[in-house]
């Protein structure tokens, strides 16, 4: 779908500089900013490199299993229905603790373990579970504390304090993370959302 939204933009554009006389504009601003692109990947490659080795060496060193402890007596109260012994406990821990720290490369596989394994304890195999929905619901709210990629960008582009994005960060995903904890946990009390385990066919041993 992003595809086809990107090449109707394009195609638009292209249309609307032809239709007022701009299209030699359009076609210069297209070629300079194609250059522009390339030289702003260019200068994240060295950020990026610095800030992955630092967050690859926190993950060696134990930094994230650490922070999965901390984590683990506010994940029991979020996922009531889940064993505190379950894999699936395990995986989602880590995964918050890798989003945290930002490491998204290490926060993806874990998330789809946990999805996994979530669903080994589901009774309903084609709906999601509270559990489910309040996971998702967490890691779309992008909960974390350091935005590697927007301090890398930031920097890249030339600013002069690209650090200053963290406390606005901490701040947003705070605030996002708590919405959609809410309406995960208000959204499952209404009957509508509730689904009953009331056939032979539904249920599982």
């Amino acid at each position: 779908m992003i595809n086809y939204i990107w090449a109707a933009m394009l195609i638009i554009g292209f249309i609307a500089g032809a239709a007022s006389g701009n299209l030699e504009a359009v076609t210069k601003a297209a070629i300079d900013n194609a250059a522009s692109a390339v030289e702003l990947s260019l200068g994240l490659i060295g950020v990026m490199s610095l800030w992955l080795g630092l967050m690859k060496i926190a993950e060696e060193s134990g930094i994230v299993e650490k922070l999965a402890k901390a984590l683990r007596p506010v994940t029991v109260r979020l996922f009531p229905d889940v064993p505190a012994e379950h894999p699936a406990m395990g995986a989602m821990i880590m995964n918050l603790a890798a989003n945290v720290l930002g490491l998204g490369d290490a926060a993806t596989p874990l998330g789809l373990k946990a999805m996994q394994e979530l669903q080994k304890l589901n009774r309903i195999k084609d709906t999601a579970t509270d559990a489910m929905c309040m996971f998702l619901a967490i890691n779309t709210s992008s909960v974390t504390l350091i935005s590697a990629t927007t301090v890398a960008v930031l920097a890249a582009a030339g600013s002069a304090n690209p650090t200053e994005i963290i406390g606005p960060t901490i701040i947003a995903t705070t605030v996002s993370t708590t919405v959609g904890i809410i309406a995960a946990k208000l959204l499952s009390k209404l009957p509508r959302f509730r689904v009953k385990v009331d056939s032979p066919e539904q249920q599982e041993a």
